[in-house]
């Protein structure tokens, strides 16, 4: 990781959180929506790994900070894969914009 420049670590970094915009806000299917959301964390925790190597090469926050997001994403995957599931025993379905007029009914 020393011979790579940060601005290079940090263009793939944007360009994957980036990319999980762009899937969050156009995507309908609420799986998909909950990956994008999932490659925005992931860019941020490269983010945490990188700054933590370059501006503190000898401590561990970075690396830590990066480990307790990863178990946030976790826990929130798990429960909004429980949310899912509920909603598609109600509605029959997944996407979005159908999910929200049947549960408004």
């Amino acid at each position: 990781m020393n011979n790579i420049p940060i601005e290079a670590c940090l263009a793939v970094s944007t360009i994957m959180f980036f990319a999980g915009v762009y899937g969050f806000l156009s995507r309908k299917n609420s799986l998909m929506v909950l990956m994008s959301l999932e490659l925005m964390l992931n860019a941020v925790d490269i983010n945490f790994a990188v700054f933590n190597r370059y501006l503190y090469p000898g401590m561990f926050e970075g690396y830590f900070f990066a480990l307790f997001a990863i178990a946030i994403a976790a826990a929130e995957t798990a429960v909004a894969i429980a949310i899912i599931i509920n909603i598609y025993r109600n509605v029959k379905s997944i996407y979005i914009d159908e999910n929200i007029t049947d549960l408004k009914n």
